[in-house]
């Protein structure tokens, strides 16, 4: 096994270490930390598989603009005696995470990877799968503002309703204020 097998493993195991600590973890702002830390090294494991555009998006936007989103959210809304996340539903959330887990370990196990090159075509014919091509930051950037326009926009736009949403539910949670009625 080379270095860079090595680096990758050792930062996934160390990324899904902080992802657990995000669920399990029952203060909200180590939680939000720890969440920082998982989607920067999801962002170190892009890198490590060479799409450096995805590294630099991962860790700049995810890595740093959500999260501190996020901890601003928690940092405009009233503290009670004690911010601690509610348990009730962490059962449901283990067997769905176990389900998961299954699935993927399943398809994982299963997959014939030294054939990945080949594809059976219709009538049992073996053809070769065309080889990864590598897509400049230009075609990426035109494929993004053309194809995936709408996606996209659709995505920035449930970013926003989630933002709202918590500062509504922030601003209901401090009560009425003593001017309105």
């Amino acid at each position: 096994m080379d270095l860079g097998a090595i680096a990758f493993y050792v930062v996934a195991a160390v990324s899904l270490i902080a992802a657990l600590g995000v669920v399990l973890t029952r203060n909200v702002v180590y939680s939000a930390l720890l969440l920082i830390l998982s989607l920067s090294l999801t962002g170190l494991v892009y890198l490590l598989l060479l799409a450096d555009f995805l590294a630099l998006v991962q860790i700049l936007i995810y890595g740093g603009t959500v999260s501190v989103l996020l901890l601003f959210a928690l940092m405009l809304t009233r503290p009670q005696e004690s911010a601690t996340l509610n348990r009730g539903g962490w059962p449901i959330g283990a067997i769905g995470a176990i389900l998961l887990f299954g699935a993927l370990a399943y398809g994982t196990l299963t997959t014939d990877w030294g054939a990945a090159a080949t594809a059976t075509a219709g009538g049992g014919r073996t053809a070769s799968l065309p080889a990864p091509v590598r897509v400049s930051i230009d075609q990426l950037g035109e494929s993004l503002f053309t194809t995936w326009a709408v996606p996209f926009e659709i995505a920035s736009l449930v970013l926003l309703v989630a933002l709202i949403g918590a500062l509504q539910v922030a601003r209901s949670a401090e009560g009425p204020r003593e001017g309105a009625r």
